[in-house]
C-alpha cells in the first residue's frame, strides 16, 4: 500500500519529505493541497499545515523532521543516516540548522522584493484556486501577497537583519560550493539528513527569481546538487570525518556563529517573556521576536545530542562553537 503526502511546491518541508520517500524508494502518492481535497486533509491533519502523510494504516503524520524520524524507523533500509555516530549528529545539526535558520534565507528572499513576490504569490494562488477568470485570479493573488509579505517578521526578517540574512546566505553559498566540489552531497556519495533540511530551502530559492539568479550563476556545484535530490540517488558510502572536515569545518563554525547564539537568546527570551531581543552574531546584531517553536526545536536537538555524544564530536562541535549550546 502507498503513503499519500499533502504538500505543496513551494513549501520547503514538503518537498524535503518527498525528496526522503523518493530516497527510500516508498510507494507515495504526491497530493498537492487545494479546495478539492480539503476534506479528505482535514480528517487527518492535526495543525492547518502541510506537508502531512497518510501512512498506509491511515495515520497522519505532521511536522517534517518528525515524519521521517518516524518513517526511519519503521522503514530503516536503505539508511538515510551515516552509520558514524559523530557524523550522524553532524548531519541532525546541518538538517536543523536548514530549517530553522536557512528558513529566513528563503522566506527574506521571496517576500522582500517585487519580482519574487509576485512570482511566488502567483504561483500559490494558481496551486489554490485553479482556473478561474482574470479579475477574481487577481485578487486572490493580492490576498497572498498581502498575506504573505506581512508574515516576512516571522523569521526575523526586518529592515535591521535583512542584510545580515542575505550575507549568511552568500557566506554560506560559497562554503557549500567548495564542499560540493568534492563530492555529490554533504558527508559523500549518499544523502543525509542534513541534506535534505538544507537542500529544501535551497530548492525554494533557486527557484525564485533573485536567489536563483544568484545561484546559477555563480554557484554551480551548489545548481548540480540542488538538481540531483530531487530525486537523491545512492552511489555509494558516507566519507570519514578526516575527508570531510577540511571544507565542512567551516560551514559548522558558520552555523556556530550564527543559528547557535540566535536559538539560544530565542529560548531565553521566551523564559523571560519579552516581546523582543537582541544578540550578537558573528554577522552582526540580531533583533526579533521570540518563537515556541524554535525552542521545542532545540530542545528535540538537544536529545538527540545526548544519544550520541562523546569524542570526537564533542571536540569537532567545540572547535565550531556549538557544543556550549547543546549541554
Amino acid at each position: 500500500m502507498s503513503y499519500k503526502i499533502f504538500g505543496a511546491e513551494l513549501s520547503p518541508y514538503s518537498v524535503k519529505v518527498r525528496a526522503y520517500f523518493r530516497f527510500k524508494g516508498l510507494p507515495h502518492d504526491w497530493t498537492p493541497r487545494n479546495a478539492s481535497n480539503q476534506e479528505e486533509y482535514k480528517q487527518y491533519a492535526r495543525l492547518p499545515i502541510v506537508p502531512l502523510v497518510v501512512t498506509p494504516e491511515k495515520e497522519g503524520l505532521q511536522d517534517s523532521t518528525p515524519i521521517m524520524d518516524t518513517i526511519e524507523q519503521r522503514h530503516p533500509a536503505p539508511s538515510i543516516h551515516p552509520e558514524d555516530a559523530t557524523l550522524k549528529f553532524l548531519s541532525i545539526l546541518i538538517e536543523e540548522f536548514g530549517d530553522e535558520w536557512a528558513n529566513k534565507w528563503m522566506f527574506h528572499y521571496r517576500w522582500s522584493r517585487q519580482a519574487d513576490q509576485l512570482n511566488s504569490a502567483t504561483r500559490i494562488a494558481r496551486g489554490m484556486a485553479g482556473d478561474m477568470p482574470d479579475d477574481e485570479f487577481a485578487q486572490v493573488v493580492t490576498q497572498v501577497l498581502t498575506r504573505m509579505t506581512e508574515r516576512v517578521w516571522f523569521v526575523g526578517s526586518n529592515t535591521r537583519t535583512a542584510p545580515l540574512i542575505e550575507a549568511s546566505l552568500h557566506d554560506m553559498l560559497g562554503l557549500l560550493d567548495a564542499h560540493l566540489a568534492q563530492r555529490e552531497f554533504l558527508f559523500g556519495a549518499r544523502p543525509s539528513y542534513g541534506d535534505l533540511g538544507l537542500w529544501a530551502q535551497m530548492y525554494e530559492m533557486w527557484v525564485d527569481p533573485t536567489p536563483g539568479s544568484h545561484i546559477s550563476a555563480t554557484y554551480l556545484n551548489v545548481q548540480d546538487w540542488i538538481q540531483r535530490m530531487h530525486f537523491p540517488p545512492d552511489r555509494g558510502s558516507y566519507e570519514s570525518w578526516e575527508e570531510l572536515a577540511p571544507t565542512m569545518g567551516p560551514i559548522l563554525q558558520l552555523i556556530g556563529g550564527s543559528f547557535m547564539p540566535w536559538t539560544l537568546a530565542n529560548e531565553k527570551a521566551l523564559a523571560e517573556g519579552v516581546d523582543e531581543y537582541s544578540c550578537e552574531l558573528s554577522i552582526g546584531t540580531w533583533v526579533q521576536a521570540p518563537q515556541k517553536y524554535h525552542a521545542k526545536s532545540l530542545a528535540a536537538l538537544r536529545q538527540k545530542y545526548q544519544a550520541l555524544a562523546g569524542d570526537p564530536l564533542d571536540g569537532i562541535l567545540a572547535d565550531a562553537g556549538i557544543l556550549d549550546g547543546l549541554r
